[in-house]
């Protein structure tokens, strides 16, 4: 019975004969569609003609661009990102999670709201809702583009009229010092020191990642991802492939280049099916629990056995690929152990996380948020520290290929300026 359903559940919809009036029709969406009197010409051309804008559309009937909620609209658009934004392996792109989070005020706001009736008004409301949030301005032009991005599919669907869409596309961006919302500081290059303190407090598998992107200065994404297939090791530099890139769907390659010493880095990883990832989270686990049970004091004829003290079947499982969420937990963990914040601020044993924010005072927080701002630093800045080396010692130009951008403008995005340079040009001037 089950088979019979999932069968009729994915097959397409066939021509009915409704003989009380003669006339043809089709149930799509739980709606009947009458195409004209069955049997003629002219209902066969309407019923092909409407299973195929059915099935254009993501199997979803036509409606009339007057009645269709913002809700709903938000629903058909949510089936078309869950077919378009995918990489070239099949899995679901990161942009899908953009557009969740983007559209999620607009459905609190105005979910019942008519789509025609969605205007300039109604976008500025969402907009002045993310700045209430604290979002910053950035962030909030982003979303509120992925809003608009929708009402112009919505348009090329035929589900609402052009001017809709027209009018949501007057309203511009926040520009930079003339509104609200408050503003991001740019991403600098972390310290050196920072870095290599935390080495100790890492894995071999996350200070080899964090190795790697200093030598390459390749994207987090691209160092987790990486595969001994995708590599060539032909020639005296290796050459890295990425099966998948944050511009693979322009249509651009991306090429990383390792040399000698990420070479060596990255040789131990290598020993392993060439289709399996390089940096395992269930490898540094297993190698984790290796240590711990050679360090430990108690005499192996008392206490736990190695292995049996552990969930038959727990929650969550170590992966076989690292995903940046975890690269960056865990080397926010390695900061917290290698710089210990003040003792009045510290988190005391037992004490819950609710409990250790009301205990401590609004000077207190302040203080701790400036302490955890001087030591901390994420994964994404390590790209920066690579690109501000390249472009100081090999020039603009050689840190643009390296980096994989398109455009000199981006590079200098992420390369500090080189100031020193500047100021012994105007010393040989006068």
């Amino acid at each position: 019975m089950k088979i019979a359903e999932k069968v009729a559940k994915n097959s397409t919809p066939k021509l009915r004969h409704h003989k009380a009036s003669g006339r043809a029709y089709v149930v799509l969406n739980d709606k009947a569609f009458y195409l004209g009197y069955y049997g003629t010409e002219e209902a066969n051309q309407n019923y092909h003609r409407t299973i195929s804008e059915w099935l254009s559309s993501g199997k979803q009937a036509s409606t009339n661009g007057t009645q269709i909620t913002v809700s709903e609209l938000v629903a058909r658009f949510w089936t078309y990102t869950q077919d378009y934004y995918r990489h070239s392996d099949g899995t679901i792109s990161g942009e899908v999670a953009n557009f969740r989070y983007a559209l999620r005020p607009v459905i609190e706001l105005y979910g019942d709201t008519k789509a025609i009736d969605f205007g300039p008004r109604c976008l500025r409301t969402v907009r002045s809702h993310l700045i209430k949030n604290n979002l910053s301005r950035s962030y909030i032009n982003q979303s509120i583009a992925r809003v608009k991005m929708m009402f112009k599919w919505a348009v090329g669907e035929e589900l609402i009229p052009g001017s809709v869409y027209h009018a949501l596309s007057a309203v511009s961006g926040m520009r930079k010092g003339r509104c609200e919302a408050r503003e991001t500081e740019a991403v600098k290059p972390v310290p050196q020191g920072h870095v290599n303190a935390i080495e100790p407090y890492v894995s071999c598998q996350i200070w080899a990642i964090i190795q790697m992107q200093l030598l390459t200065a390749a994207r987090p994404t691209e160092i987790l991802t990486m595969r001994p297939c995708d590599i060539d090791r032909g020639g005296k530099i290796w050459i890295y492939s990425p099966a998948a890139h944050k511009t693979a769907h322009h249509g651009h390659n991306r090429q990383i280049y390792i040399g000698p010493r990420g070479q060596e880095i990255l040789r131990p990883y290598l020993i392993r099916p060439t289709d399996a990832y390089c940096f395992s989270p269930a490898e540094a686990e297993a190698e984790r629990r290796v240590r711990l049970s050679l360090a430990r004091r108690t005499p192996l004829r008392y206490g736990n056995v190695p292995g049996s003290n552990c969930i038959d079947e727990p929650a969550r499982n170590p992966g076989h690929v690292y995903d940046v969420a975890g690269y960056r937990r865990a080397i926010r963990r390695a900061i917290e152990n290698a710089f210990i914040a003040p003792e009045h601020l510290q988190r005391k044993s037992g004490e819950t996380k609710q409990q250790w924010q009301k205990r401590l005072s609004t000077k207190e927080k302040a203080e701790l948020k400036a302490w955890y701002k001087q030591y901390h630093w994420h994964p994404h800045q390590l790209r920066h520290n690579a690109a501000t080396f390249l472009r100081k010692e090999f020039g603009l130009e050689t840190a643009r290929i390296i980096l994989g951008h398109r455009s000199a403008a981006i590079t200098e995005v992420y390369a500090e300026l080189d100031q020193q340079k500047a100021m012994e040009a105007i010393v040989r001037v006068g």
